[in-house]
């Protein structure tokens, strides 16, 4: 069978087991994790509203105590979300810091203390259920302008809730709010300072936390229950921000991280390297995703790159034919694309500017696509009920049908700016802007 038929007999499989197969993972009826139940950000259950502004169709909104650009997730009735909270504290001098990027730091660190604050809230009403100050401490560095401190977005197994403030420590609660453990994994040395971001992920009772920076650079799996250190791996890479992705293909689970020198799989029982390929830009950000036996890589600073390895691919298959196809123009440097079916969406860089193509050739369908009415995007695209949602740093959605073609739903303004990705979950839509949190219903 070809690679090309491959997929497509997959999804057929797929729709003929039906909706009820589906339900029996309950992270498909939630949104576990910033790119969602599928790690592709689509919500195969959802069907949110189209249409919202601040007096229209909004069911709660609550303010949050501090910056952040990490995605609420949800769970069953209970919305998590983080946020790094400036306190009037702080020193008159800091001590030299521990360590410099190559290059030295662009950022200035800060004087002041911050407060790392977990927060629950009552998915119906928007009511506070709970509230943690995980950690109170001057950061060790600065953040680049448009960069947080509560960046890296939440997951939880539908147990205990994960959470990483990168070098303020990973948390990890119960989801009625009771501290369970911490780790402090060290701190990182960001490229010129810029700050932290990557997302820790959970699987089959492991907790995955990227540690690609200046430093020693780092992979570490953590039991999920106790916090513990399973394997580590050490890295010759430098930093990104990308969220790892954990892929099961033929009787292994592969753990892939894309990075500046390197796609590498490992396989997340032993730590064991499956295979690697180069060919990414510097500063990778975007989450990987799958189609078929092909996991999609892309990265925009400063240049366009992205490719397509099998997953059965073994050692180091950089610059060789066993790469699917590649790709050198209108890749996203900050969101992540969005695997919707059998159509690939992506963004230029961080600009307005779409690409949809077919993820099984890498042949664009459309290219160069203006995205009416937005500017500039950090936020990840996310789909369902056969829609696509892109959100503005401006705080503009803009709504389109799941197809190649351009064909516009809704535009929907907000007052405040987002960065951070939507959560999709039943006829809702959960986003988080500068100072607030949002649920989006139809009333």
């Amino acid at each position: 069978m070809t690679r090309r038929l491959l997929p497509m007999v997959i999804l057929c499989l797929v729709a003929a087991i039906g909706r009820s197969a589906e339900t029996a993972d309950p992270r498909i009826e939630n949104w576990h994790a910033w790119r969602g139940p599928l790690a592709n950000g689509v919500a195969p259950n959802a069907d949110p509203p189209t249409t919202w502004n601040e007096t229209t169709n909004v069911k709660w909104k609550v303010p949050l105590p501090g910056e952040g650009s990490a995605t609420p997730i949800v769970w069953n009735d209970r919305v998590f979300a983080l946020a790094a909270a400036r306190t009037d504290r702080a020193v008159e001098t800091l001590p030299p810091p521990k360590a410099e990027p190559p290059g030295g730091y662009l950022t200035q660190r800060p004087k002041n203390y911050y407060r790392f604050v977990v927060m629950c809230f009552d998915r119906r009403t928007g009511k506070l259920v709970w509230q943690h100050v995980a950690a109170e401490a001057i950061p060790h560095e600065g953040r680049h302008a448009t960069n947080t401190y509560a960046s890296a977005s939440p997951t939880t197994d539908g147990r205990r809730l994960y959470v990483s403030f990168g070098s303020r420590g990973i948390f990890a609660y119960d989801l009625d709010g009771a501290p369970l453990w911490q780790r402090d994994l060290g701190d990182v040395i960001t490229r010129f300072g810029w700050g932290e971001g990557t997302s820790p992920v959970v699987h089959d009772g492991r907790l995955i936390v990227n540690g690609d920076h200046e430093g020693d650079s780092f992979l570490v799996v953590l039991d999920a229950a106790t916090g513990e250190t399973l394997w580590r791996a050490d890295r010759d890479e430098v930093t990104s921000w990308a969220t790892p992705l954990v892929v099961p293909h033929a009787g292994r689970t592969q753990l892939i991280t894309p990075a500046t020198r390197r796609i590498t799989s490992y396989d997340l029982d032993t730590g064991e390297i499956l295979w690697e390929c180069g060919g990414l830009t510097t500063n990778v950000i975007p989450c990987p995703v799958v189609y078929g036996d092909l996991v999609i890589c892309l990265s925009g600073h400063q240049r366009s790159a992205g490719c397509a390895v099998p997953l059965d691919s073994q050692g180091d298959v950089t610059g060789t034919d066993r790469i699917a196809w590649r790709l050198d123009r209108g890749t996203p440097y900050v969101p992540s694309p969005l695997l919707y079916g059998s159509l690939l969406y992506f963004t230029q860089s961080n600009r307005a500017i779409l690409t949809c193509l077919d993820p099984a050739g890498g042949e664009p369908l459309a290219e160069g696509v203006r995205l009416p009415e937005l500017k500039t995007l950090y936020a990840s695209p996310v789909g369902a009920a056969g829609r696509v949602y892109f959100t503005s740093r401006e705080g503009t959605t803009l709504v389109i049908k799941n197809q190649a073609e351009l064909d516009v739903v809704a535009l929907n303004r907000l007052d405040e700016g987002i960065d951070a990705s939507p959560a999709l979950v039943d006829r809702e839509i959960f986003l988080r802007s500068q100072r607030h949190l949002y649920c989006i219903a139809e009333q």
